[in-house]
């Protein structure tokens, strides 16, 4: 198996994850591309000043096996990992490290040529946080306790050649849309009762890919839209009823970076041959803008931030311009990597455990520094939240570094 589709096995990691539609405190990062669900932080004022030993490492802790990324939310950290083929949620206290609670339940690590293990992050909403294995365990737990308020089993899809080369587990997770938790499974999605676990409506069975959906409007009514199998999906938040389908077929089977909606259009990239491409979706039905290859994500979402598309086009890190999909700017041989935004500045995550931090702006690629944060594969998405980033590796490191400003040492006057 060629060593693009390997990276693209565990994109699924990466766009795992709900995301909630209440409005969370700037310092929380409650679940997949954080509050807004746009990988984009609203904290300010953060450290980037770093010596030569590099940030401050705050903690470190050993989760499992797995691409589970984290949900930040009340004091609280939340990921998952798998140890001797069960997973486990962790809860850990954000200032130290430790360990809460954790909820474990038997689930094989299945590596199938990378390391395996749980590929969804857990999305915090209340005083619940939702979570679902690769294999279709979902859970409900209590955020306090751990305690499980309930669970559901959703089945694998059918195995077939004619629709796909193989099935990597679910990996787009449950995204909170009012009263209801909306799946990215089967082909179109279902909807769940998020208090409940019932479900509300189901579009059938079928391979879903691995993205997560993204939540927007048309007119007062409540959608979704995300990149199953071998199209992009538009459907209601109340119904589930189908509003129009992209056709996007990679050479692997394998969609997985979530889709980007803005200001009436929609931007959808993925490799294996696909590349990416702008919609007009504001007129309802879906309009070609532009198409190319120049933004291949195999792994992470990209982030939109005033007119510039960020993201890793392969093994390169790279800036295109939402209107036009030119090239702004690339940084070569950075490596596969995952990045989310703050303060106005790329932090980026490259498999290989170095955080690079840079300005976002489509003017020229500016660095501001970079350390070594993790050994091994790392393909999770960093996280930021409370001054805090937090990453880890495939093995189930996870390290916590400050870049919050310290205020100023006082004196007293003798």
């Amino acid at each position: 198996m060629k060593r693009s589709t390997l990276r693209m096995i565990v994109a699924c990691s990466l766009v795992t994850a709900g995301t909630l539609t209440g409005r969370a405190p700037a310092d929380d990062w409650p679940g997949w591309r954080g509050p807004a669900r746009n990988g984009i932080s609203s904290e300010t004022g953060l450290n980037w000043a770093w010596t030569a030993d590099g940030p401050k490492v705050l903690w470190k802790a050993s989760l499992g096996t797995g691409f589970s990324s984290c949900a930040v939310a009340k004091g609280r950290v939340y990921s998952m990992g798998n140890r001797d083929n069960a997973d486990t949620v962790f809860c850990l206290d954000v200032e130290t490290g430790k360990e809460v609670w954790k909820h474990s339940y038997p689930c094989s690590l299945d590596p199938k040529a990378y390391e395996g293990g749980p590929l969804a992050t857990p999305t915090v909403d209340a005083d619940r946080v939702y979570t679902i294995s690769k294999f279709g365990d979902c859970f409900c737990l209590n955020t306090r306790s751990g305690r499980v308020i309930w669970s559901k089993k959703f089945e694998p899809p059918p195995i077939t050649k004619d629709d796909y080369h193989v099935w990597w587990g679910f990996a787009g997770s449950m995204v909170v849309a009012g009263e209801r938790l909306i799946l990215p499974i089967g082909t179109a999605g279902l909807a769940v009762d998020k208090l409940t676990g019932k479900v509300l409506w189901d579009n059938g069975p079928g391979f879903s890919g691995y993205s997560t959906p993204v939540l927007f409007d048309i007119g007062a009514k409540a959608c979704f839209a995300f990149v199953s199998g071998h199209e992009i999906v538009a459907a209601e938040v109340e119904t589930g009823q189908v509003l129009w389908k992209i056709p996007w077929k990679t050479t692997w089977d394998q969609n997985a970076s979530d889709v980007i909606i803005s200001e009436g259009k929609l931007f959808v990239s993925t490799g294996h041959g696909m590349g990416c491409a702008l919609f007009d979706i504001s007129t309802g039905k879906p309009v070609p803008v532009w198409r190319n290859k120049k933004m291949r994500t195999y792994l992470s979402t990209c982030v939109l931030w005033q007119g510039c598309l960020y993201g890793f086009d392969n093994v390169q890190l790279r800036c295109l311009d939402w209107q036009t999909g030119e090239v702004r700017w690339t940084v070569p041989d950075t490596g596969v990597g995952s990045l989310t935004l703050a303060d106005g500045k790329l932090i980026a995550l490259t498999e290989s455990g170095t955080v690079l931090v840079a300005v976002a702006t489509g003017e020229a690629y500016q660095p501001l520094c970079r350390a070594q944060i993790l050994e091994g594969r790392c393909w999770s998405v960093p996280v930021l939240a409370d001054g805090r980033v937090f990453a880890r590796n495939a093995a189930g490191d996870m390290v916590c570094i400050g870049v919050r400003v310290e205020p100023a040492a006082t004196r007293k006057d003798k």
